[in-house]
């Protein structure tokens, strides 16, 4: 992927193109991440960005990150932009705190196997896939130390591995129960279930933990409809979700799961409209909000200068 930055700002020391987000160093401390409309999937970023994709992420994030911020300080300062977040710049843990309420997505793929120990916790026998657990687990995720997968890993190996000091971790779980819990009422105002999530932390220069990244997203977290789950659930039919787990069933209905020499399928401008269409209504159902979408003439430019008019106000 070309690491060029789009964008110079005055004072930027840095810059770094993650898969969907362009991270901008202003000065020692100061971070402005831009949320584009690239999406990935299976590690593979598709070839055709996704209209409104950005913008839905950023102020999702930005809705959850003040809804949140009396539990745990997280790195936000401002949105100068639908598609922008400054923010305070914080050293990451090399962690992600992955919370669990049900039995899904890759922790029911690690039950079916047969095992019944994940991350260090047990897993009751008797389980169904979506089952509810009876108190949401954690089940930590690191990065592997060659690629982009995470690997898991139990809370006595990241302490015993100096990862993370056991003091900072006993606080990051805390911070990730209470967060899963407002989340999960939050959710079930909007007539959702929140099956799982990460939370990424970090620790400022004066020592203080903060939040990071994104919150309770469709790219960082699993939904249910809570209507008709427990019906669902006595059948045996599939739950129904909100995520962009639709984009990688049409990946895989269309032999593609990111393995070597496949190719990902054309992304038809029905296809990327559909897409497009459907982030939009994710925003409308977590927040409650009516998704108004920024003008897209000039986007470059309205995103360059509504971060330089921040910067210059705030520097």
């Amino acid at each position: 992927m070309n690491q060029e930055p789009t964008y110079q700002f005055t004072g930027q020391t840095n810059f770094y193109r993650g898969k969907v987000r362009d991270v901008y160093t202003i000065g020692e401390d100061l971070l402005v991440m831009v949320a584009s409309n690239r999406i990935s999937a299976f590690d593979v970023v598709l070839p055709r960005p996704i209209p409104g994709k950005g913008q839905v992420l950023n102020q999702i994030a930005e809705h959850f990150l003040k809804a949140t911020e009396d539990i745990v300080p997280n790195w936000r300062i401002a949105t100068p932009d639908p598609q922008v977040t400054v923010g305070h710049k914080a050293e990451p843990f090399k962690v992600e705190m992955v919370i669990r309420g049900y039995l899904a997505g890759h922790a029911a793929r690690t039950y079916n196997s047969g095992v019944r120990e994940l991350c260090g916790v047990a897993l009751p026998e008797g389980m169904k896939e979506n089952d509810a657990f009876e108190e949401p687990i954690i089940t930590p995720a690191t990065k592997a130390s060659h690629g982009d997968h995470d690997e898991d890993i139990s809370r006595e190996e990241i302490i015993n591995q100096g990862i993370v000091s056991e003091s900072d971790y006993t606080q990051l779980e805390s911070y990730t129960r209470e967060l899963f819990k407002r989340g999960t009422e939050m959710a079930a105002e909007r007539g959702l279930i929140l099956v799982d999530t990460k939370y990424e932390f970090g620790k400022l220069s004066n020592g203080t933990i903060v939040l990071i990244d994104e919150i309770h997203t469709p790219d960082s977290s699993r939904y249910f409809y809570s209507q008709g789950y427990a019906q669902r659930q006595k059948s045996g039919a599939a739950q129904l979700q909100l995520s962009k787990e639709f984009v990688r069933e049409w990946l895989m209905e269309n032999g593609f799961q990111g393995k070597e020499n496949q190719k990902v399928p054309v992304m038809t401008d029905e296809f990327v409209q559909l897409v497009s269409s459907r982030y939009c209504e994710l925003f409308e159902k977590i927040t409650g909000n009516v998704f108004q979408p920024a003008s897209t003439k000039n986007a470059e430019f309205r995103i360059k200068n509504n971060i330089e008019k921040y910067l210059v106000s705030a520097l």
